[in-house]
């Protein structure tokens, strides 16, 4: 659908909502919908390999590298609605590190684009395992969605968390109890 088809349809979505699309608040709303909604799902434009090209180097370091509440907006696939949180990452690296805004570079490529959370921490993990290859790895997001805040079940306080391991964390219950207390979950 090009711009112009996407103009048309809102402004009779807006008609259907019980509005007046040509009204002054809402002429150029359709543009901006459009505009939100590119700028919002930006990830499904992105070039991984060209993401994380150059992002690791060499280095002996073996003990937990940790990048906590990295922020992220994305939306829920299921109702179009806002979903926003944090993501933690840590890592046992095994021979090399990342460039740490890499991580938040990863993070933003999988939240911009129509998701669903638990999706999201599984893509994270699994490309920062493709290109870091750790010992150990792993995710956490936590995040309120709009759609149990302001529609269906409206509970405003929820916050929904998801976790993902690799590595050596998959089966290592102390590994993961090192991650949960780095995250004051523990």
């Amino acid at each position: 659908m090009n711009e112009k088809d996407f103009e048309g349809f809102m402004n009779g979505f807006i008609a259907e909502l019980g509005d007046d699309p040509s009204r002054p608040g809402l002429e150029r709303t359709p543009a901006r919908v459009w505009e939100s909604m590119h700028y919002l799902t930006r990830g499904y434009r992105e070039d991984l390999n060209e993401l994380m090209a150059g992002a690791t180097f060499a280095d002996p370091s073996r003990d937990l590298v940790m990048v906590r509440d990295i922020a992220f907006n994305s939306i829920c696939e299921h109702h179009v609605l806002p979903f926003f949180g944090t993501v933690t990452v840590g890592y046992i690296p095994n021979g090399s590190l990342i460039g740490l805004s890499k991580i938040a570079r990863v993070v933003d490529h999988f939240a911009c684009r129509l998701q669903v959370q638990e999706r999201m921490t599984a893509q994270i993990a699994d490309t920062l395992v493709d290109v870091l290859n750790p010992r150990a790895l792993a995710v956490t997001v936590t995040a309120k969605h709009l759609c149990m805040a302001v529609r269906g079940v409206s509970k405003q306080d929820s916050n929904a968390v998801t976790f993902a391991w690799r590595g050596q964390w998959s089966d290592d219950e102390a590994g993961r109890g090192e991650f949960l207390a780095g995250i004051g979950l523990r």
